[in-house]
Order: structure tokens, then C-alpha cells, then sequence
């Protein structure tokens, strides 16, 4: 399911798992010192972005960064399960790094054709995903909805809409932009 229009995506703050570098799926660690100052920052960023309503990721991680994100620039906040993050499965709490040079994966979509059967679809993780984006999309017309989400969840969006990955970084904001038929994604900067 494609979005019909453009929305806003931004990656929860940093835990000390992203720090270490580890797969952290659905383990649901807290923000770090480091995330908790990201989420404030991306909130003092997202003062002028003209949005109305964020939707989060029920993980404790995503929630916060987007707690603190909502209480920053007074728009309601949402929980919603559609964009919880990938379920990495056996490569859960496991070193990215050690895993890729192990399977001779040297990027983000050689790290896609390595999951393990006994997590996610990566496939289904974009469907559902896109799914849930489309249907606050068409819940809320005239709100302009930031969805405060995982790295996997926004890079398998980017890939199915835009047919590429790109760097994301921790509580960045990112507009997912449709104009026509056309999606790009281009970071927030006010």
C-alpha cells in the first residue's frame, strides 16, 4: 500500500544498544543520556515543521523520543503497533558489525537478504508498516503526522516507496515527500 500524500518520519533517540552496535529489534531498551538530549533537540527543531500530530511506536524508546517531541510543540501524540520496529530474530542483541562481516554483507540490502527465517519478513515489515502510515494518512487529511519510528521500519519505507536506502540518524527528522507519482526523502531542516 502506497501513501497518498507526504508525511514526516524521524528514528527514536539513541539506547545504549545503538551505541554498542547491536541488534535490538523488539528488545525494548530506553533512550540513553544521549537520546533523551536528541529527542529534546529534535523537538526544538520540529517547532516550525507545521506538525499536527505524531504518531509512535509503542517501544519505550520510540514513545519517549516522541513524548518529549509532542510536549515540545503541543500537538497529540498516538501509539500504534504498525510501526514497531523489525524482529531481527536470532540476530537479536547480536553485533551488526560482526554479523555483516561474517555473511560478507557490505551493505544495507546485502544485510536484508542475511535475516534469519526465524524473525520478520522484511517484506512484511514494509507492508505493515506502509499500511499503518496510509491509514492515519487517511484518518487525519488535514494534519501534517510525524511518525516517530525505528531505523528499519523508516529504511524499508524508503526502499518500497523511493526504491533506495539512505543514512538515517537518531531522532533526525525526515519528510517522506510524494509529489506526483514520485517519493523522495529529504531532511528536515529549519
Amino acid at each position: 500500500m502506497t501513501p497518498a500524500r507526504s508525511f514526516y518520519g524521524l528514528r527514536h533517540g539513541a539506547t545504549d544498544w545503538n551505541r554498542e552496535g547491536l541488534f535490538q529489534g523488539r528488545t525494548d531498551n530506553p533512550l540513553n543520556d544521549d537520546g533523551l538530549r536528541q529527542a529534546h533537540e529534535a523537538g526544538d527543531l520540529l517547532r516550525g515543521a507545521g506538525i499536527s500530530r505524531i504518531v509512535a511506536s509503542p517501544l519505550v524508546r520510540a514513545a519517549r523520543t516522541a513524548e518529549i517531541i509532542a510536549a515540545a510543540i503541543s500537538v497529540p501524540l498516538a501509539i500504534d503497533g504498525g510501526i514497531i520496529e523489525f524482529d531481527f530474530g536470532s540476530l537479536e542483541g547480536l553485533p551488526v558489525r560482526d554479523t555483516m562481516i561474517r555473511h560478507g554483507a557490505k551493505s544495507a540490502t546485502d544485510l536484508v537478504s542475511i535475516l534469519p527465517a526465524d524473525g520478520e519478513s522484511w517484506d512484511a515489515m514494509t507492508e505493515r508498516s506502509l499500511r499503518c502510515v496510509s491509514a492515519w494518512l487517511e484518518r487525519h487529511p488535514g494534519d501534517n503526522l510525524l511518525f516517530v519510528c525505528h531505523d528499519a521500519v523508516m529504511q524499508g519505507m524508503a526502499n518500497a516507496l523511493c526504491g533506495s536506502y539512505f543514512r538515517n540518524s537518531h531522532a533526525t527528522p525526515f519528510r517522506y515527500a510524494r509529489e506526483n507519482a514520485q517519493w523522495r526523502i529529504e531532511q528536515v531542516v529549519t
